[in-house]
């Protein structure tokens, strides 16, 4: 292990001696950004007045008629004295005007034309609010191509920011062995 780690050192050293590694600053002659399309979405909404299919049937209040009440009343009384004796012929009369008036009234206002001419729809209408998602292109900056110049010569290099005036760069001095 003690090997391992004197060897480690002793090869650092050496590269070391050989490559010199520092920063410098070279001019900014141009950065021009880079631009990427991207699909943005969005939420559109909208509201709209729709008819209510469970729309009300509303009636009339119908105006009855009491003559055939009336009229079903009388025959039923004068029905229900004929049938029974003594004091049993009182209670066969006034039976007989309670059964006469409610069907007398029932054939009086049973008329069919009646009950649907007097339907009234009621067209009821609802606020219907409808969502889509829509997507936008926006144009989003990814980055900078910058042109610099380092000791007379003319460099290229993308940076995801802005570098300004100057670009900080690294210089690498290596020994070339002949």
């Amino acid at each position: 292990m003690k090997r391992f780690v004197i060897a480690s050192l002793l090869s650092s050293t050496l590269l070391g001696a050989y490559a010199e590694t520092y920063v410098d600053l070279a001019p900014v002659r141009n950065a021009e950004p880079m631009m990427e399309n991207i699909s943005v979405p969005r939420e559109e909404c909208s509201n709209h007045w729709v008819p209510d299919r469970g729309g009300r049937i509303s009636y009339e209040q119908q105006e009855r008629s009491p003559g055939g009440a009336i009229l079903g009343g009388l025959a039923g009384g004068i029905l229900g004295h004929q049938v029974g004796a003594g004091s049993g012929k009182d209670a066969a009369t006034a039976l007989g005007v309670m059964l006469g008036a409610v069907v007398g009234d029932r054939l009086e206002n049973r008329d069919p034309r009646r009950a649907y001419d007097n339907r009234q729809y009621e067209s009821a209408q609802r606020e219907v609010r409808r969502c889509r998602t829509v997507y936008d292109t926006q144009a989003r900056i990814t980055g900078y191509r910058v042109a610099y110049e380092y000791r007379g010569q003319h460099y290229t290099t993308t940076t995801r920011n802005h570098p300004g005036q100057q670009l900080r760069v690294r210089v690498s001095v290596d020994p070339i062995e002949q």
